[in-house]
């Protein structure tokens, strides 16, 4: 009986670490998909990694699509001020641990300050209520293709 080789590339195998994501260029584009169940909650991110990316973040956007994210590394808390939708939002440390969830958060907000949160993941209003993430889950972030 053959048994598959296992993939020698380990980005392929368990994703970019949220560390990493850091020194991604901003079009760069990820899958994000949960460890547990393989449910993707994202088929096309975006990082932002510069000090204009972040501080926009998505207030020059009048919604997320179904499947679109947007990853901020080293953040613990977030705003919705001036933004004109609702999102829902992921904290996460280095490994993509879920420390913290908050769906449904409506238009001039702040979210209180996770401690233990690394990173954050905004995605559209309701998309934690169709895959289910629960606070321990792991998010794997995967290149795109062309990515």
């Amino acid at each position: 009986m053959l048994i598959p080789e296992a993939p020698k590339d380990k980005h392929m195998m368990n994703g970019l670490s949220f560390d990493e994501l850091k020194r991604c260029d901003s079009r760069s584009r990820f899958c994000i998909l949960t460890q547990r169940t393989q449910q993707i909650l994202a088929q096309q991110a975006w990082v932002a990694t510069s000090i204009l990316s972040r501080m926009v973040g998505l207030l020059s956007h009048d919604h997320l699509d179904s499947g679109e994210a947007l990853i901020i590394p080293s953040c613990q808390s977030i705003h919705t001020w001036f933004m004109r939708f609702a999102i829902d939002v992921v904290f996460v440390d280095r490994d993509g641990h879920v420390v913290g969830l908050k769906a449904n958060l409506p238009p001039w907000r702040l979210t209180p300050l996770i401690w233990r949160a690394w990173g954050v993941v905004e995605m559209p209003a309701g998309t934690l209520a169709s895959v289910h993430l629960v606070v321990g889950d792991r998010l794997v972030v995967k290149p795109t293709r062309g990515a």
